[in-house]
């Protein structure tokens, strides 16, 4: 492990869509001590692709986890080493000089830096200007993990209860606030976001909706009302667009 280095914590389950471009950024933008993926059971081809990356950088830890998304990043905290680590999703892209951009905001008092991200489908300037100012507010209500700069003694003895398989990412930004840390979102750096192709249908995205009532909470579900107006407004908009 070099000096300076992060643990990165990678969920994975079936994620060979974008999983390469996904793992390339991180050991492009970020100096990796270990990237500690924790996988839900792929049947895909995404295990062999880690495999190939083990050969190429030899740090790849490989956890296997068939609970929820809570449980996997609980056990994927629970294996982190260095000081600071890092939660990158598997379908989304790191920005050039992602963990360069992000040291900017490590002050003594800040417990966790998040990227914002951005939908790699967005093109239009004036629905990106949108988009940026809900995502940011989304961030203040239930946080994120896209691309997410975590101290790690702000986490150490936390228990993600294992049923929220969504909205664990609002407990864990909630925790780290408790322990009296700032939570800082940031404009740069940011990732690209490969949502799937079946997100940008009106199915796909009341689909979304309905998950958030089976696992939120009324508060959550109150509060990120026009958020998920708008999401459902976008894969409108991207259906007519085609």
């Amino acid at each position: 492990m070099t000096a300076g280095s992060v643990d990165v914590v990678l969920l994975t389950k079936n994620s060979q869509r974008i999983l390469t471009k996904c793992v390339e950024s991180i050991y492009a933008n970020v100096p990796v001590a270990h990237l500690i993926v924790v996988d839900g059971g792929s049947t895909d081809q995404t295990l062999s692709l880690l495999n190939e990356f083990q050969k190429k950088y030899h740090n790849l830890k490989l956890i296997f986890d068939n609970g929820t998304r809570a449980t996997a990043r609980q056990k994927g905290i629970e294996h982190v080493t260095t000081d600071w680590f890092m939660f990158v999703d598997s379908d989304v892209v790191l920005c050039r000089d992602w963990y360069k951009k992000a040291q900017k905001n490590l002050q003594p008092d800040v417990g966790a830096v998040w990227g914002i991200e951005v939908w790699s489908t967005i093109n239009d300037p004036k629905i990106l200007r949108l988009f940026l100012i809900i995502t940011r507010k989304i961030f203040e209500v239930r946080g994120g993990t896209h691309d997410t700069l975590i101290r790690t003694h702000a986490v150490k003895d936390i228990k993600i209860p294992s049923n929220l398989h969504m909205f664990e990412d609002a407990y864990i930004k909630d925790w780290i606030s408790h322990k009296g840390h700032r939570v800082v979102a940031c404009y740069s750096p940011f990732c690209l976001h490969y949502r799937p192709t079946s997100v940008w249908t009106l199915r796909g995205s009341l689909g979304l909706i309905a998950e958030a009532f089976e696992f939120g909470n009324f508060r959550l579900i109150s509060q990120l009302f026009l958020a998920y107006g708008f999401y459902t407004l976008y894969s409108v908009y991207q259906l007519l667009s085609r």
